[in-house]
């Protein structure tokens, strides 16, 4: 076993305490190992002004910190899952996948108002295309206002005023002690997550199995069984943050099901489906829900997306 690992990870407080939880389970496991962690800043960190579909989708929150660790400037590297591109560098893999924190998004209101009790005309405050499709899907009365930065920065836009209500991920309020200020759990049926939302992904070197079984007691398999058929929904739409897609993955017993969404921006256009199937068939089941919404159309709405992200 090694004697030093070295975590790298970005430097925002959700991110360091996503590292910190890490370290001090593999410190709570092997004692005698001493686990750093190295702060790395990546190009989503550095560019905060304009919306992540036109900067270049997931990869920037995690390139840097990705070839840091394929020049073994680290051992391994924490994010938070959603962030992960559907494809990753060779020489990389994601390592065991800890158990997922709740996957829904939360809305919290200035005035302490639900989405429904919002009035015409109230702004909302998202970076995500994922989360403006579906809620102008359900409220196309509302006005969406682009909103990046850390959760800190978030909040305190909507303290000063900037908008009416905001849109984040639970699992960062939860971690970051902040329930108190959730308005709103948003369900499923009206704000379908992102892939991955909610759980933490380790990446390691594929040759460094020494790294891997340090980590081998955090996996827990049904959050794996669950990603695993959620990104593979993610990698045959060939999905990123130009394009409105998302899942959820929900194991019950040995059957897992699988809700699969593609929307136009403006959220006019939805193609939302479930597929259920054996847990242990978790990636065919996603495939297979992305071939059944890319046939109803939503091939047609990626390629669209595609396009003009690249003019």
């Amino acid at each position: 076993m090694k004697s030093t690992i070295k975590i790298g990870t970005r430097g925002s407080n959700l991110a360091l305490w996503q590292a910190a939880w890490v370290k001090s389970a593999i410190e709570k496991k092997y004692p005698e190992i001493a686990v750093d962690i190295v702060v790395i800043t990546t190009r989503g960190d550095k560019i905060l002004d304009v919306p992540l579909a036109k900067v270049g989708g997931k990869g920037l929150f995690v390139k840097e910190i990705e070839e840091a660790l394929l020049r073994e400037d680290i051992d391994i590297a924490v994010h938070s899952m959603k962030d992960m591109p559907a494809d990753l560098p060779d020489g990389l893999c994601i390592g065991p996948i800890p158990e997922r924190e709740v996957s829904s998004d939360v809305l919290i209101s200035g005035n302490g108002g639900r989405l429904a009790d919002l009035k015409s005309g109230r702004s909302i405050g998202t970076s995500s295309l994922r989360r403006s499709a579906q809620l102008l899907h359900a409220r196309p009365d509302l006005k969406i206002v682009p909103l990046r930065g850390n959760l800190q920065t978030r909040l305190k836009k909507l303290d000063k005023g900037q908008m009416d209500a905001i849109v984040l991920a639970a699992a960062g309020i939860k971690r970051m002690k902040l329930e108190h200020r959730i308005t709103e759990y948003l369900e499923p049926s009206i704000m379908l997550p992102a892939v991955g939302q909610g759980a933490l992904c380790i990446e390691v070197r594929k040759n460094d199995p020494e790294t891997y079984r340090a980590l081998n007691h955090l996996e827990h398999g049904p959050t794996r069984t669950a990603i695993l058929g959620e990104r593979a929904f993610l990698n045959r739409l060939e999905g990123g943050c130009q394009v409105p897609i998302a899942a959820l993955g929900r194991i019950l017993r040995d059957q897992i099901t699988i809700s699969g969404l593609v929307a136009d921006i403006d959220g006019q256009t939805i193609f939302k489906e479930t597929l259920s199937g054996p847990a242990n068939a978790s990636e065919a089941i996603g495939t297979d829900l992305a071939d059944r919404l890319a046939a109803r159309g939503a091939r047609d709405i990626l390629n669209k997306l595609k396009e003009a992200a690249q003019e």
